[in-house]
């Protein structure tokens, strides 16, 4: 649809008010605006002349309209705009970049008062003033008018960026150098386009309340996974690109397989029902978010600290649980004292805890692919390409031990054929971006990691990256008289491949325009809304304690609580030990940067005053 209301602002002889009004739509209303008062463009017969052209077509002229104080300019009933326009924004005079840092700062504070809700804000800049890499040649971030930067202090992000082109506009003269009546030269401009990021505070850590046996209980969302439970991805109504490409997968081995799938139960894990993980990785418990469950017998309402969410629908049983019973006392006696009020759970750190009661479920069939697909949560450090919470599918597949060779072989043929076709798209014409899929066998002689080398995903991923791993069972372990093969993937990595989504985490915001870059029926790379979010660098040094170590995984976990994953690297720098005292010194370099919303240096600067608390309240360093 058409923008309906269009402001103009700072227009220096009105020549681009004049020109734009003769490609408008009828229903399209323009107001043109400009500092100066009448009298100061007496002199000016080109002005004069564009004023009267644009009143004689019904547009709308203002005079002494300061950009920076929209809001005093136009009354409540005529705000809303769709479109604001500020094209050439300059200080005046022989202003640096830093005034015009700050007219762009106070401009965009100021639209946020006048703009519609999905309006756009039109910047042009000349040739490297605005410090994107879309400038050619780019100006160093110090020496440019940062006006992504600029933005976020209004809450914006830079949807679009393209050259501006006076051909569009025909009769359009610059003017206004050095607050003069010359022109300027705006070969290599650019037109940079913003539109509203979503609020930064908005998200808040919830209350979960889970009913297990009669009683209710609640605990609360860790800090690092703020808006990542309960989403829902993989259900029915869903859109998601993690659900697109599950259902690919599945549909394209459902070819040569017979098929179960397996319904997944919201991923709680007791402490007592993890052993079946243990064998094959140790590592995974390790990571996992243990969380501590209260009973709660109040209503929602009582409850603080953020949005209270139920889990009826997805519960789990005390018997399921398995929670382990004190040493000369019954369960009933326990229940009945409140000794379940304070247990320990984890959240599910893999698909790999349900194998066990797949394969031991009656209805299971050897010959058969049992599939189980669900959200998993587990700590990691902070890289391009790891997260906290993913989507996992796995592959149970049971045979006879005579059938291994081939039944195996059979599945990494077919896999490897249906991740090959998916990872290679013809993204443009004449242009093939491909990715290779490679089964790596692992020094344990029996199991493989799903090994992808692909460029889709830019630079930083001209690695080798692991979206999955293939498991062989040992008979004795889990039944006397079959095979297992369980095939783990990762589908979060699997679709940031397939569409080229660059950042793990854009696949969890709540901006309703990322889904729609995904059209049902067709694969094309994504274009991400937020372009060029600036980065800040803050390095941190602290004393660590002698009598405690130093967890390095729950370094990198607080930080991306604090910083609500916008920390997306850290970097050790050097380690220090004192001459006298022999005490330890760390210090490391963290980066924040968004993917999808307005950041500004006094967040970053706030999130790091909180980090340096953390650290010292939880992991017990001294911060210099």
């Amino acid at each position: 649809m058409a923008p309906r209301r269009l402001l103009l602002v700072g227009e220096g002889n009105f020549s681009f008010a004049a020109a734009l009004s003769e490609t408008l739509d009828p229903s399209t209303s323009l107001t043109a605006t400009c500092l100066q008062r009448p009298a100061d463009l007496a002199r000016d017969p080109v002005a004069q002349e564009n004023v009267q052209r644009l009143r004689e077509q019904g547009t709308e002229v203002r005079f002494g309209v300061d950009c920076t104080q929209l809001a005093d300019a136009f009354e409540l009933h005529d705000r809303e705009f769709d479109r604001i326009y500020f094209n050439f924004p300059h200080y005046g005079r022989k202003a640096g970049v830093a005034k015009n840092r700050e007219l762009l700062a106070k401009f965009f504070q100021s639209c946020t008062d006048v703009l519609a809700e999905e309006g756009e804000v039109h910047v042009a800049l000349c040739r490297g003033q605005g410090g994107t890499p879309a400038d050619k040649p780019m100006r160093e971030w110090h020496n440019s008018w940062q006006v992504v930067a600029m933005a976020a202090l209004g809450g914006f992000i830079l949807s679009d960026v393209y050259p501006f082109s006076c051909e569009a506009v025909p009769g359009y003269k610059s003017t206004g150098y050095r607050s003069q009546d010359k022109s300027f030269h705006v070969e290599g401009a650019l037109n940079h386009i913003f539109t509203r990021s979503l609020p930064f505070e908005g998200l808040q850590p919830r209350i979960f309340r889970i009913k297990l046996g009669d009683q209710w209980f609640s605990f609360p969302e860790p800090e690092a996974l703020v808006g990542k439970l309960n989403r829902g991805f993989l259900e029915a109504p869903s859109c998601h690109p993690v659900k697109t490409i599950n259902e690919k997968l599945i549909a394209e081995l459902d070819k040569a397989f017979p098929l179960k799938r397996v319904k997944c139960s919201f991923p709680l894990l007791p402490q007592g029902g993890t052993g079946v993980v243990t064998s094959w990785n140790c590592d995974i418990l390790s990571a996992a978010f243990w969380i501590s469950f209260h009973e709660d017998n109040a209503n929602s309402e009582s409850l603080t600290g953020g949005t209270t969410e139920d889990l009826e629908d997805c519960l789990v049983s005390f018997s399921e649980l398995s929670l382990p019973k004190s040493p000369g006392r019954d369960s009933k006696e326990e229940a009945h004292e409140g000794i379940y009020s304070q247990s320990k759970i984890c959240l599910r750190p893999s698909l790999l805890v349900h194998v066990q009661a797949v394969i031991q479920a009656p209805d299971f069939l050897p010959g058969s692919l049992h599939i189980l697909s669900g959200p998993v949560f587990q700590k990691c450090r902070i890289s391009p390409f790891t997260m906290p919470a993913f989507h996992e599918t796995l592959f149970i597949f049971g045979f006879s031990e005579n059938l291994k060779d081939g039944c195996l072989q059979s599945l990494l043929d077919h896999l490897k054929g249906i991740l090959d076709n998916l990872l290679t798209q013809t993204f443009l014409e004449g242009s093939k971006l491909s990715s290779s899929v490679e089964f790596v066998f692992q020094p344990n002689g029996k199991d493989y990691m799903i090994n992808v080398k692909s460029h889709n995903l830019g630079p930083d991923c001209a690695k080798d990256l692991i979206i999955g791993s293939v498991i062989t069972s040992d008979t004795s372990i889990l039944h006397k008289d079959q095979c297992f093969v369980f095939v783990s993937m990762n589908l979060d990595l699997l679709a940031m491949l397939v569409w080229s989504i660059s950042d793990w985490r854009m696949l969890w915001t709540f901006d309703n325009r990322f889904l729609k870059n995904f059209v049902p029926g067709k694969i094309e790379p994504f274009k991400s809304y937020s372009l060029y979010p600036p980065c800040y660098v803050h390095d941190i040094s602290f004393w660590l304690d002698d009598k405690k170590g130093f967890d390095e995984l729950e370094f990198h976990t607080l930080a991306r609580a604090v910083s609500q994953d916008t920390v997306i690297s850290i970097q050790f720098l050097s380690r220090f030990q004192h001459p006298k005292t022999e005490q330890v010194s760390l210090c490391y370099r963290l980066t924040y940067q968004t993917c999808d919303k307005a950041l500004t240096r006094q967040q970053v600067a706030s999130m790091q005053t909180q980090f340096r608390k953390e650290i010292q309240q939880q992991l017990h360093v001294t911060p210099r």
